[in-house]
């Protein structure tokens, strides 16, 4: 297989084509912000419309288009993606609380609950969960099999439950109060708080692509590698990033006792544990050949990632 990541350009053409058409889809399935209750609507547009790479919209549709050829990148496809990064929001409105990380910045502008109150900006996030799952369930409308819908539904669920997001975040919240934690055990909160949607991206973008069972465990294997480089490099730029570039302030997991991976183990080694989590996600990818190239990119882009 030629290697992927080597021709960077035209793969970085396609990824920013692909967040286009995943910023407008996200502007399609929200309630415009004069439709009453306006100011709940305004709150759900400020965060999910706020500039955000749109990385796990882009996986979704990437992995459609893998498995299903140009042909798979579908308005249900777009709309798919569209409810995952509503999803990938919620989580990070109620991150900023006060209750959580009390972070006052995201994507570079204050925090939802900085602008619009801890109450709204709650509600804001509940309201951004609850539409992800009223527009997958709207699939069979736009040509998806209902039974493909189902699945799909499933796939975002069981990432975003208890046994994926909000378990990893229960024992993330933990370990930053003073719980013992080991390199095993960050890993496997990072498999659930970060890693599972990624991996419920790439699954669900496979499923409406129409992916044969093996195409679905390489990408799963994939996306769970990209996970795990995807949370190495963002502990590392918490470490070395710039405020500027990353939108959101450096250093707050250190100053709020924070378990990291450069914090275990050091920085040399947490970036040589992220190319290492790189590689396996492109070789994961090699039963799919070419077809695989955005994807593979995408993974390779992640040690370049300043924000």
């Amino acid at each position: 297989m030629t290697d992927p990541g080597a021709a960077a350009e035209p793969w970085r053409a396609e990824v920013d084509a692909l967040a286009a058409r995943a910023r407008q889809a996200l502007e399609a399935v929200l309630p415009p912000p004069e439709v009453p209750p306006a100011r709940i609507h305004e709150a759900m547009r400020y965060s999910a419309l706020a500039g955000g790479k749109l990385l796990r919209p882009v996986l979704v549709m990437a992995a459609a288009r893998c498995v299903g050829g140009p042909a798979a990148l579908t308005p249900a496809v777009e709309r798919a993606a569209a409810a995952v990064e509503l999803v990938h929001t919620y989580s990070l409105i109620h991150d900023d609380l006060p209750a959580m990380d009390d972070d006052a910045m995201r994507r570079g502008q204050p925090a939802n609950h900085v602008v619009f109150g801890e109450a709204m900006a709650i509600l804001a996030g509940d309201a951004l969960l609850t539409l992800a799952f009223e527009v997958l369930a709207d699939l069979p409308r736009w040509g998806v099999d209902p039974a493909v819908a189902v699945q799909v539904a499933a796939e975002l669920a069981r990432a975003a439950g208890t046994q994926g997001l909000i378990g990893g975040q229960v024992d993330d919240l933990a370990a930053t109060r003073g719980a013992p934690v080991d390199l095993a055990t960050l890993r496997s909160i990072h498999r659930r708080k970060t890693g599972a949607l990624f991996c419920a991206c790439v699954r669900i973008g496979a499923r409406l692509g129409g992916a044969d069972a093996a195409a679905l465990e390489a990408l799963t294997a994939y996306a769970t590698a990209f996970g795990e480089a995807f949370q190495i490099v963002d502990d590392i730029l918490d470490v070395t990033g710039d405020e500027a570039e990353l939108g959101k302030p450096v250093g707050s997991d250190a100053r709020r006792g924070k378990v990291t991976v450069p914090g275990l183990v050091g920085l040399e080694a947490a970036r040589r544990m992220a190319a290492e989590a790189t590689e396996r996600a492109v070789a994961s990818l090699q039963p799919l050949g070419q077809r695989a190239a955005v994807l593979a990119w995408l993974a390779r882009s992640l040690l370049q990632r300043r924000r």
